[in-house]
């Protein structure tokens, strides 16, 4: 029970590492916001962990501070914010990704840290205590290539996070990140170009532990830096990536 009594956010968490977050966070102690833009698979989630749903595409300002209001008006203060929503394009050639793909990718993996940002952070500054995770990727810190804007967003995700823990320190405000590896989640496909044998063989030689991460890793991780046994730990983006970057 590291959590008890604490409230907390997970955005993504309808599915992979956000539902595996929620689901730890619950068993914690945490009561947990449950956020994705697909709203039926955030029910799903929030129903089995008791927790609250909400629809929510963090890459939208006007929907963003509509769970911020919902989320305080509902908990009355917030703990705990995991900024887990993340998407990447195809791999392919750098120059050859397509605008609108790049765009997203940019609103939904870096604009919408701001975005929670602006919605949550008063209330923690209020409080003179919270913890924000970001789930940055270890594609921020060594590059795959033909997923170079995605490979960028995440390295801006690594970068924000130590910003925001310099400024906000003062304030009692911890934030840190979480660097995975490629996981058994929706996105995995999306990430090595298709799901064969050899795709998953060619990424797996990457690997020194010879594995692909799982949502229940993440989530063990998540709830050591954002409970209080983490309370001297800020700036740090921790890699859980069986060894991809040493």
């Amino acid at each position: 029970m590291r959590l008890d009594g604490k409230r907390a956010v997970v955005t993504g968490a309808g599915s992979g590492f956000g539902a595996g977050i929620a689901r730890r966070f619950s068993a914690e102690g945490a009561r947990v916001v449950v956020c994705d833009i697909d709203g039926a698979a955030a029910q799903a989630v929030a129903a089995d962990i008791g927790g609250i749903a909400r629809t929510t595409d963090v890459s939208d300002a006007a929907s963003v501070a509509a769970l911020a209001e919902a989320t305080l008006g509902d908990l009355g203060r917030i703990d705990i914010l995991v900024n887990n929503a993340g998407i990447t394009h195809l791999p392919g050639p750098l120059e050859e990704i397509a605008e609108d793909a790049f765009d997203r990718i940019f609103a939904v993996n870096c604009k919408s840290v701001y975005l929670t940002a602006r919605a949550f952070v008063p209330a923690m500054k209020a409080a003179g205590a919270g913890a924000i995770l970001n789930i940055a990727s270890t594609a921020g810190v060594s590059p795959r290539p033909r997923l170079n804007w995605y490979n960028a967003s995440k390295g801006w995700m690594i970068t924000a996070t130590r910003a925001m823990a310099v400024e906000l320190a003062p304030a009692g405000v911890r934030v840190n990140a979480l660097n995975p590896v490629a996981g058994e989640t929706p996105l995995l496909p999306s990430f090595m170009g298709g799901d064969t044998p050899e795709l998953r063989a060619r990424f797996l030689a990457t690997i020194p532990l010879g594995r692909f991460s799982t949502p229940q890793d993440i989530a063990a991780a998540a709830v050591f830096l954002c409970s209080d046994e983490a309370s001297m730990i800020t700036g740090v983006a921790l890699e859980v990536d069986g060894g991809r970057c040493i």
